[in-house]
């Protein structure tokens, strides 16, 4: 008879981590708060650009829950507004990526012809660090929601092409698929009957890291001036216009960067269960 081997107890720095992978209930919990932050947080903290200067640099009180910046203006409501902005920029970013990429994803795996060429010019984007060829492309225009969302949707589109293009490659060797094709359909009501429909799964997993890669563009873009308009908080702007305050009122930092980080754990979680889900 053997001995069981003593267990060491798992310190506090590996239960945590442990703790929220086991968790699949953490980034259901976080997201639907985030979004509720969103959806009902401006109706109810008033204006997020008002000024009041006899009350900045205020910390964490009943008339201001998450306190105030350096021009008096209440970070709760510059944060709920950035939390509305943070999902709808992700939202947009992932649709509009995903519609595009799965477009250009069906022709390059199902048209050997144009496959190489399609797959050339994907690779040279993938080339280009995406935030440098965001700051690019939305150095074009004005500061501006729909320019944001442009910017960030462009360097997405190569991701979901080869994840689009990997999937049709696949398909393309089923036995079904060849009997479509001696039926004589066409080849668009193969993609859309056959094709399009097994693609769900493996993309809804992909949007979800590409929403969570758009809202950290996206606050990268805004702090560094080349995103959203002052007058349209996001987190990336709260986080820029109070950085000179960081040892004076450490919090207007602080603050938006945790609504970030469990905003993109959130996302990223939700992602994780969809891959266990369809086993990707």
């Amino acid at each position: 008879m053997t001995v069981p081997a003593m267990v060491k107890p798992l310190s506090w720095g590996v239960k945590l981590p442990r703790f929220l992978r086991i968790s699949p209930s953490f980034g259901l919990v976080a997201l639907a708060v985030i979004v509720l932050l969103a959806v009902a947080g401006p109706m109810v903290s008033g204006d997020p650009n008002r000024i009041s200067p006899a009350q900045r640099l205020q910390f964490f009180s009943a008339e201001h829950l998450l306190g105030t910046d350096g021009l008096g203006r209440d970070l709760f409501a510059r944060i709920a507004n950035g939390a509305s902005v943070s999902m709808l920029v992700g939202l947009y970013v992932g649709l509009a990526a995903t519609v595009i990429g799965v477009a250009i994803g069906l022709v390059a795996g199902y048209f050997k012809r144009v496959d190489s060429v399609i797959m050339r010019v994907m690779d040279g984007m993938m080339a280009i660090p995406p935030l440098l060829l965001a700051v690019a492309l939305a150095s074009i225009g004005e500061a501006s929601f729909g320019m944001v969302v442009f910017a960030l949707t462009i360097p997405e589109i190569p991701r979901i092409v080869r994840v689009a293009r990997s999937e049709v490659l696949t398909l393309r060797t089923r036995l079904y698929i060849d009997a479509a094709v001696v039926s004589g359909s066409s080849a668009f009501k193969i993609m859309y009957r056959h094709i399009v429909p097994n693609l769900v799964a493996p993309l809804s997993i992909q949007i979800t890291y590409v929403c969570a890669h758009a809202i950290l563009a996206e606050a990268g873009l805004s702090f560094i001036g080349a995103g959203l308009p002052p007058d349209n908080p996001s987190w990336g702007v709260i986080v820029s216009e109070n950085r000179s305050y960081f040892q004076s009122a450490p919090w207007t930092i602080f603050v938006p960067g945790f609504f970030l980080t469990i905003t993109i754990l959130a996302v990223s979680s939700l992602g994780d269960r969809l891959r266990e889900k369809f086993g990707g």
